[in-house]
């Protein structure tokens, strides 16, 4: 019984995404070559150029994928949480705290960036950016936080967690950099609580 074309597609991408991932997060993108991919997904270089267009496009393909995984783990981590509040700062400390990871470090903050340029340029971005808009509304709305525009703060809080993730996944002693990461970052969404 012959798979129906859009699942042989998905099939196809998958695989390769898999075997993408699998070689930038062990040995890195640029010891990673077109056949690690396709030989170990079973398949021709033709596919991966007719899905993804060179290697840089397969890398793109793996952040997205990542990128979706690791915003389904913030959200359970907020979801986790006593208060809204605790969610939203949970949240975005448990993001740089996942730069620590060796394959998101590796993938989302070295080469990532390396190859792709500018993490705040990325496809992905204005997504992050209207997420935080929106917690920062409704924590507005809450009476939570003062009274500051909410996407100026998100593009702040975005840039900072971001920052401090390359900060994390370049340092000599990521352990280190990441506890004075997370204690700063928290300390600057401290100045957003609206006093009592």
């Amino acid at each position: 019984m012959r798979k129906p074309r859009q699942e042989m597609i998905a099939e196809t991408r998958g695989k390769l995404i898999a075997a993408g991932r699998r070689a930038f997060g062990t040995i890195g993108y640029a010891e990673a070559s077109m056949d690690d991919f396709t030989g170990e997904a079973g398949l021709t270089r033709g596919a991966l150029y007719h899905h993804f267009g060179d290697k840089r496009g397969l890398l793109q393909a793996v952040i997205m994928e990542i990128d979706a995984e690791m915003t389904e783990r913030l959200n359970e981590v907020s979801a986790a949480a006593p208060t809204r509040w605790q969610g939203f700062v949970d949240e975005c400390s448990a993001y740089i705290e996942m730069a620590l990871e060796p394959e998101i470090q590796r993938i989302m903050f070295r080469d990532g960036p390396a190859v792709l340029g500018d993490i705040s340029q990325w496809q992905n971005t204005p997504g992050c950016i209207a997420a935080l808009s929106r917690s920062l509304d409704r924590l507005k709305a809450d009476g939570e936080i003062i009274d500051i525009d909410t996407e100026t703060a998100a593009r702040l809080i975005n840039g900072a967690s971001s920052h401090m993730a390359l900060w994390i996944a370049n340092a000599e002693n990521p352990e280190a950099v990441s506890k004075r990461a997370v204690a700063g970052f928290k300390a600057m969404l401290g100045s957003l609580r609206r006093q009592e």
